[in-house]
């Protein structure tokens, strides 16, 4: 069968709002909740967990859509975050689903507010962070979810980062030092700070503390001073012995269950090419052997009750949707809840398949690539999805963007390059002040090495990612300007200095890590290397096709980094269709946004790399798009925008 002759996957199936997902059964086991869509947005719903039939909709957000939440410990209360359009200003809110009333917990103007903890011991209560005082850093409160009255916990002048316990005590402070390292504190009994842990600049981000134990006398934490992937350990707070608890030479310690009421590790996960799952409790190793054999695909727990008697599991493939189940462990009985997108079923979903790349100076890079329907379409225009971070990282499994452009006829290309998270201290470190650098060069490496094994066509490999894969996207454009043939940055930096100058408030404790891992601004041999690794120094040099979109209210990568860029092109007569979103931030949140820039840029690649595309249509109604340059370039753009406005002007207000 050719690509040709096989349907178009509808835009809509892969990136408009799932039917429900993120299932979260309460703590008592009674309720269940998920979030599904109401008039459009995501919200969360509310049943009983065995009657998913009856379930409403418990809150009522019109914009962009809830992302997150979580239930109280009284199993009567959903706790949820959310901003507006994309400013990351977070309030937290608590709903009462019996009643339908929901509280702003944090109800503060300009202020990032972070849920640190709950707790079945004080269930009345979350524990919040709030920068109010200083913007610079989140003093702890204890909030009443009934009243919303706060309580000081902690006045924070010195940490970027606090841990408590279930009891809500503070019992660990974090603060970046000057060489990119950490040290962490312990808080007395007497209310004194008392040093606790140096960690050096190499394992800031491979150690990391995850919980404390039953009785609080122990830590748990990744631990990757001393070797180079981060194993799980425990550390006995009273003596200092560390004990190493499970470990993988390839992969570091990644996802922890905990059990959800004394939160000793019961398994932790570690992902190389694929997850997997190394249970450390032999209940739990038979239950998860016993979900094995329920469904297809790698299992993940994501949600238990407190007595940990039921767990909803998460089956995730990379030809279909995710899959829901309920897991009765007492009775070994797993009953399937449902899928986040039945329109996926029956569609010609492609396969992901993983390689690991060797690198030009010997490091192995772990792949995932998709091939367009039939094998005598290859070598095949391909596009370089190039994830963001960078600390991130590419995994197995279902990818919205691998699955529309395969099915248009490219070949599809992720590639964890050394900085991706999970993969071993030595593979993260070996980005430091690399962005733009060996950073690119592992991009280029395995894009060679799909065009030596005939997956690539080399004249038509397009590259395209958000954040920093939006900055790989400028700085393959500029800085290797024959390499690919067009370029799709959505909310990339393009000038490093400006970017890492106007980090939001709440991250500039953390600037020393910034330094000595992209650069440090405040020298002139740090600046210096910040202006030749940004794209903006090398403008002139673009001339391959651009697409641009960014969020108007982007508080991590700023607007300002677009338009310089695209201003500077302007000035030299450089092509580039630039896109702004002004209700979106770093990323978009609503699925019309999303929608409209993926048919842009769906459309943008066929005109410069040969593929198929579904031609607009209907996918600009309700988004906020904006052509402030270039619109012409992509066929149907202007039209289509046009409509929108009009669709707009005419349903005036609201």
């Amino acid at each position: 069968m050719t690509n040709q002759s096989i349907p178009l996957i509808p835009r809509r199936a892969l990136f408009g709002n799932p039917d429900r997902t993120s299932p979260r059964i309460s703590p008592d086991g009674a309720w269940l909740a998920f979030l599904a869509p109401v008039d459009g947005a995501l919200n969360v719903w509310v049943g009983p967990s065995q009657d998913l039939a009856a379930a409403r909709p418990v809150t009522d957000d019109r914009e962009k859509g809830i992302r997150f939440y979580l239930w109280a410990y009284t199993s009567r209360h959903v706790l949820y975050v959310q901003d507006r359009a994309g400013d990351e200003d977070w309030h937290v809110y608590c709903v009462d689903p019996d009643s339908g009333k929901t509280t702003d917990l944090t109800p503060l103007a300009g202020v990032h507010a972070q849920i640190q903890g709950v707790s079945h011991k004080l269930p009345w209560e979350v524990v919040v962070g709030l920068n109010d005082r200083d913007p610079e850093y989140h003093d702890l409160y204890r909030v009443d979810i009934s009243t919303a009255e706060r309580t000081l916990l902690l006045r924070n002048d010195d940490f970027a980062e606090l841990m408590i316990d279930d009891d809500y005590r503070v019992r660990l402070g974090m603060r970046i030092t000057p060489d990119g390292g950490s040290e962490m504190f312990t808080l007395s009994e007497g209310g004194e700070w008392e040093p606790f842990m140096k960690v050096e600049m190499e394992d800031l981000l491979t150690t990391v503390p995850v919980a404390f134990g039953r009785d609080g006398g122990r830590l748990y934490l990744t631990d990757s001073r001393g070797r180079d992937t981060a194993v799980m350990a425990a550390i006995d707070l009273d003596t200092g012995v560390e004990t190493v608890l499970a470990e993988d030479s390839r992969a570091d310690a990644g996802d922890v269950m905990l059990h959800p009421a004394d939160n000793e590790v019961q398994a932790v996960s570690f992902t190389y090419e694929r997850e997997r799952w190394e249970a450390l409790d032999e209940g739990v190793a038979a239950d998860l052997e016993r979900l094995r054999s329920v469904a297809e695909g790698d299992v993940d727990v994501v949600s238990r009750t407190l007595d940990d008697g039921v767990w909803v599991a998460a089956y995730h493939v990379d030809t279909g949707p995710v899959r829901y189940y309920r897991y009765d462990r007492g009775a070994g009985r797993a009953e399937f809840l449902f899928a986040d997108r039945s329109d996926l079923d029956g569609l010609p979903l492609a396969r992901m398949r993983s390689a690991v790349v060797k690198s030009r100076d010997g490091f192995d890079l772990v792949c995932y690539y998709t091939l367009p329907p039939g094998e005598e379409s290859l070598p095949a225009p391909m596009a370089l999805n190039v994830h963001g971070g960078p600390w991130g990282r590419d995994e197995w499994g279902f990818d919205p963007i691998h699955q529309l452009l395969a099915n248009r006829g490219y070949a599809v290309l992720s590639v964890n390059f050394r900085g991706s998270s999970g993969l071993g201290k030595g593979f993260m470190n070996a980005a430091n002040l690399e962005w733009g650098g060996r950073m690119q060069d592992d991009l280029i490496d395995a894009v060679g090495w799909a065009v030596s094994e005939g997956i690539a066509d080399p004249d038509r490999v397009g590259v395209m990612g958000g954040s920093y894969g939006g900055y790989a996207v400028l700085a393959g454009l500029s800085m290797t300007p024959d390499f690919f043939a067009c370029g799709v940055d959505l909310v990339g930096p393009s000038n490093l200095i400006t970017m890492v100058e106007s980090i939001p408030p709440y991250w500039r404790p953390a600037i020393e890590m910034g330094a000595t891992r992209i650069g440090d601004s405040r020298t002139e041999a740090g600046r210096a290397l910040l202006a030749e690794r940004s794209p903006l120094t090398h403008v002139e040099r673009i001339r391959r096709p651009l697409l641009i979109g960014h969020g108007a209210n982007d508080p991590r990568v700023k607007r300002a980094e677009s338009d310089q860029i695209v201003e500077a092109m302007r000035e030299r007569g450089i092509p580039v269709t630039y896109l702004v979103y002004p209700d979106e931030g770093h990323g978009f949140g609503r699925p019309e946004n999303n929608m409209s820039f993926t048919a842009a840029a769906e459309a943008f690649l066929a005109g410069h790399l040969g593929g198929r595309f579904e031609p607009i249509g209907s996918d600009f109604e309700g988004s906020s798009i904006e052509a402030h340059e270039g619109a012409a370039q992509i066929p149907g753009l202007e039209e289509a925008i046009r409509v929108e406005r009009v669709r707009r002007e005419s349903a005036g207000p609201g």
